[in-house]
């Protein structure tokens, strides 16, 4: 059997069974095909078998069939060259995140009419984003390779088009643009001395590379790396000149699986579908040997010893993937304090105890301590990723436990490292400092479980707890925890709404409607950011009550428990009565993910009004007064008139529909 290509092959991937294509062809027996399309999804496709499943999630689509554990997401494709071969890949992919992807693509290289025309395809198929697959061929790059002036009005060109196309996306699509860089191609003119040549291709692309990455942060576009993929595989093998005479393809169609991957990846990261906690084994993937067997001193992960280094990789790695927030874990068969010993007891490891936020070794099998770490730290399945040498525990756990990401390694532990980078489980479109603290906040989270035990009930626990809580208005520092937060947050989530960064800002920027973010600190440390609330003015029949719409609350999951839900509530209330509201109603929209948030308000007091398109309403009169709490209370950045936001209210009511604009 052929060797596989890390990244040709995605090897990270499972091989795909042999029946595949006869799974595929029965998917529509399937009560539930989305649940079989993410499964089919999951393996390493190659171009063929991408084709096939994104035929059968046509089939689905065409047939109405649900793909209701699957969320939605609509793509407009753009860009130079042939792009119809990806647009299949695409689909397949995002399955294998868990997203549904509809895929528009606009006229054939008119990419710069697609986004400047209000009435163009893209512009009116209401995209969530727009993906700008431009190829350096499109680019006006052209300029004499010694004439460093013209080199660069060649680059400021090219930044021209580009801005041109990202503003009429914005302005006419109203979506995010998602932003390629620009590999270079492998021939050169003088060398090494192309990256000096002002005028060289290499230059060139090299500075618009540069200078389109700086124009993304602040803006709410999102980039592509496509560059640094193609100099991974190798810039000779990217392009094809074969098939760019042949059939204008951008990039070799053997890539197709790896450049679809990366997009699909981006679009999850958009999601809140990004991997929170890395779950390692111990044996032979922290260390060589068994240390049971060959005891703390005879384990292989030395300095020095090229076997010992290869795991010191895999170490390194977790510890730059903790530091920018990914919680760690250990899930192992050993004895506790066997498993315990070379982090105490070994002078060449670089991991710690007190790197991992839950420590799980025992004789149970992988999945039930899997299960247990979720649970522990209060996050979903899909959250994690395992890393196990064995190729029986790694198969075992995907059976069990499909949601968790289990990375195939190759038998070369000196390639694990790379492996699980090259698996981009964490791929990220921003980054907040609440990502950078989150490993010390479930580090704070089992001192909180600690304090519980030794308190007498409930309400003492929240007493020595010291917390104080915060509201706020949507705000631009916050605005990327806030979205960040909508589109991750999945248990604790009344509607389930995910809105772009750009929506957000909508939303805050409307007077109409009621924004509210909720930070909440303790003795132990800073939670940060765990509640969001968006409510919207509407009218009740027949009486026109003023109302607001609960359109979103969603809470953190861990900081249930602690009664801050009747805290937001009291502060929602006390902004509707200064705005003149009569009625909150809130709104219930069943997920598969939500279900522990079903009986929300009816435990809040509210009155079960009836049911809407799937959705259950429940009704509350502002003048309800709400139990106060064992906390602090803070507010900032709230007018402290009334006034405004009233008249606000009152003409939405009056026939406005500007808050969902």
């Amino acid at each position: 059997m052929k060797e596989r290509s890390l990244y040709a092959d995605l090897a990270w991937l499972p091989v795909p069974p042999a029946d595949f294509n006869a799974r595929c062809a029965k998917l529509l027996t399937h009560a539930d095909p989305s649940r079989e399309i993410r499964s089919l999804a999951a393996y390493a496709l190659d171009d063929n078998k991408l084709n096939r499943l994104a035929g059968a999630i046509a089939s689905a689509r065409s047939n109405r069939f649900s793909l209701a554990s699957l969320t939605p997401f609509r793509l407009g494709v753009i860009g130079s060259g042939t792009l119809d071969f990806v647009i299949p890949a695409l689909i397949s992919s995002a399955a294998r995140h868990g997203v549904a992807l509809e895929c528009v693509k606009g006229q054939y290289d008119q990419f710069l009419q697609e986004a400047v025309s209000a009435t163009s395809t893209i512009s009116t198929a209401n995209c969530d984003a727009v993906l700008i697959a431009l190829d350096y061929r499109s680019l006006p790059l052209d300029s004499p390779p010694a004439d460093a002036e013209a080199g660069r009005r060649a680059v400021a060109a090219a930044l021209d088009l580009i801005s041109a196309i990202r503003a009429g996306i914005r302005s006419n699509a109203r979506a995010v643009s998602i932003v390629q860089t620009f590999p270079a191609p492998p021939e050169t003119l003088l060398g090494s001395f192309d990256r000096i040549l002002p005028g060289s291709p290499r230059f060139a692309l090299d500075a618009l590379n540069q200078q389109l990455s700086a124009s993304i942060p602040g803006s709410q576009d999102i980039l592509l790396d496509v560059a640094t993929l193609a100099e991974t595989v190798g810039l000779a093998e990217w392009y094809s000149p074969s098939q760019w005479n042949m059939a204008k393809l951008p990039f070799s169609n053997t890539f197709l699986p790896l450049y679809a991957e990366h997009v699909a990846r981006i679009l999850a990261a958009l999601r809140g579908k990004s991997r929170r906690c890395l779950v390692l084994d111990l044996d032979n993937t922290l260390w060589g040997g068994v240390v049971g067997d060959d005891g703390v001193e005879g384990i292989k992960i030395a300095q020095g010893d090229a076997v010992g280094e290869a795991y010191l990789a895999v170490q390194r790695l977790a510890l730059a993937l903790r530091a920018r927030g990914i919680v760690l874990a250990v899930s192992s068969k050993n004895s506790d304090e066997t498993a315990r010993a070379p982090f105490q007891q070994h002078p060449e490891m670089l991991l710690r105890q007190d790197h991992f936020a839950v420590f799980q070794a025992n004789w149970s099998d992988k999945a039930s301590n899997i299960r247990a770490i979720a649970e522990e730290l209060s996050i979903g399945l899909e959250s994690l990723v395992f890393l196990d040498d064995n190729p029986m525990e790694r198969g075992l756990v995907r059976q069990a436990l499909p949601d968790v990401a289990v990375p195939e390694l190759p038998e070369d532990p000196a390639l694990f490292a790379r492996t699980l980078a090259a698996g981009g489980y964490f791929e990220a479109v921003a980054i907040s400092s609440e990502d950078l603290r989150r490993v010390s906040s479930y580090d704070d989270n089992a001192r909180r479980v600690a304090l519980r035990s030794a308190a007498t009930d409930v309400d003492a626990y929240l007493a020595l707890l010291d917390m104080q809580i915060t509201f706020q208005p949507f705000d631009e520092i916050g605005r990327a925890r806030i979205t960040q937060l909508i589109n991750k947050s999945n248990q604790f989530n009344l509607t389930s709404r995910r809105y772009t960064e750009a929506e957000v800002l909508a939303v805050a920027s409307n007077p109409g409607c009621f924004a509210l973010q909720v930070r909440l600190a303790d003795r132990f440390g800073d939670n940060g950011m765990i509640s969001v609330v968006i409510c919207r003015p509407m009218s009740l029949e027949p009486g026109k009550e003023r109302c607001w719409e609960i359109d979103t609350w969603l809470m953190s999951c861990r900081v249930l428990g602690r009664k801050v839900e009747q805290m937001v509530l009291a502060e929602v209330l006390r902004h509707a009565r200064a705005a003149g509201i009569d009625y909150l109603l809130g709104r219930y929209r069943p997920s598969n993910r939500n279900g522990m948030v079903r009986d929300h308000y009816q435990k809040l007091g509210f009155t079960r009004r009836g049911e809407r398109d799937g959705d259950t309403e429940w009704l509350l009169t502002t003048d309800t007064a709400v139990a106060e709490q064992p906390m602090t209370v803070c507010r900032a950045g709230f007018d402290v008139h009334a006034e405004p936001r009233r008249a606000a209210v009152a003409a939405e009511l009056a026939g406005a529909q500007g808050c969902r604009d």
